[in-house]
């Protein structure tokens, strides 16, 4: 899973790839393979020898490059506990000494007809191969810092309405006489939520905090909707150890009481399933979804940020979908299981 770089003094990212993310394992394979092709187009001499030296170098390649990912795979824990350079040159060592038990294995497999295998040539292609992949997703991950730091701003924009500071004030200042206590209480929530809101959400947290804040925005609606406002918390299968990004859930409720309850005269009810399948995690959010409001921009704003979010943060590994019904609205958001003490 792969996590949001973090950023040295220098504005640059300090961490390897995760190589447990799908979106990095085949980016690796696409890239070598693609430095074979051309590094066989360079060296062919007609059309018909480059198939020829696509299958030799192949032949070579593709042990070294399983035999790498399956070693980086098993020690990734390891390495994202490691300084960046010492994760490059721990990466580099992994390559060369994977290539060169390969190469002592399959010496004669790998010589071309009427050639001879030269093997510490071949480790030293593999070293070089290896050093432009961490370069490329070095560079990848520094042209993803603008993008992280829009795609939060625009989180933090979508998160903190003027009409729900506005509204939680005035429902604070209902109450403040008659029962001072639920006012304090109120406020409380409100400085939780605002304080998570203003701090920098690239780390991950428990579920268990999000439901938390989570709750404590709802309660805040409550004060104002009353009876309007229901929630169906079906969390018997939630995990609570499970890691997610910060504020992910509370958007998607804000999302729902804004679009789905409070246009309704009578409320409704929003439903929360948070349960694990496998080593996957699942967040669904059912709300109503009056005529008026199918359509509104609102929708599609949030899970835009939403969308760019997950995407910076897990790659490939992260799923979200919208289905919408004659009177519902649902979220569907799929990350990978990981729970605390895995990062």
């Amino acid at each position: 899973m792969p996590e949001s770089p973090s950023i040295n003094q220098n504005n640059m990212p300090d961490t390897l790839p995760s190589f447990r993310n799908l979106g990095v394992v085949l980016r690796i394979i696409v890239l070598v393979n693609g430095l074979v092709l051309c590094v066989a187009l360079l060296q062919a001499a007609s059309i018909q020898d480059v198939g020829r030296y696509i299958l030799h170098g192949s032949a070579f390649l593709q042990p070294v490059l399983l035999s790498v990912l399956l070693i980086l795979y098993a020690l990734d824990v390891v390495f994202s506990r490691l300084s960046y350079r010492q994760g490059v040159l721990g990466v580099l060592a992994v390559v060369a000494l994977a290539s060169a038990l390969i190469a002592q294995i399959g010496v004669e497999l790998f010589a071309a007809p009427q050639a001879t295998f030269d093997s510490a040539r071949q480790l030293v292609l593999s070293v070089i191969v290896a050093g432009v992949g961490l370069a490329y997703f070095r560079l990848r991950a520094q042209s993803l810092l603008p993008a992280l730091s829009a795609a939060r701003l625009q989180a933090l924009q979508a998160r903190i309405r003027p009409h729900f500071l506005f509204n939680s004030i005035n429902a604070v200042l209902g109450i403040v006489r008659n029962d001072p206590k639920r006012a304090e209480s109120a406020l409380e929530d409100m400085a939780d939520l605002f304080r998570m809101a203003m701090a920098d959400n690239r780390e991950l947290v428990t579920l268990l905090r999000e439901v938390e804040l989570s709750r404590q925005y709802l309660a805040l609606e409550h004060l104002r909707l009353g009876e309007r406002l229901k929630v169906d918390w079906q969390v018997q299968d939630m995990p609570q150890d499970a890691l997610i990004p910060a504020l992910m859930l509370q958007p998607l409720l804000e999302n729902a009481v804004y679009h789905g309850i409070e246009p309704l005269r009578d409320g409704g009810e929003i439903i929360v399933k948070l349960y694990r399948s496998g080593k996957e995690m699942h967040l669904d959010v059912y709300n109503p979804c009056p005529v008026m409001r199918k359509n509104h921009a609102g929708n599609k704003m949030a899970l835009a940020n939403i969308r760019e979010r997950l995407a910076l943060q897990f790659d490939l590994e992260a799923h979200y979908s919208v289905d919408m019904g004659a009177d519902y609205y649902r979220v569907h958001i799929m990350i990978p299981y990981v729970k605390e003490g895995q990062k």
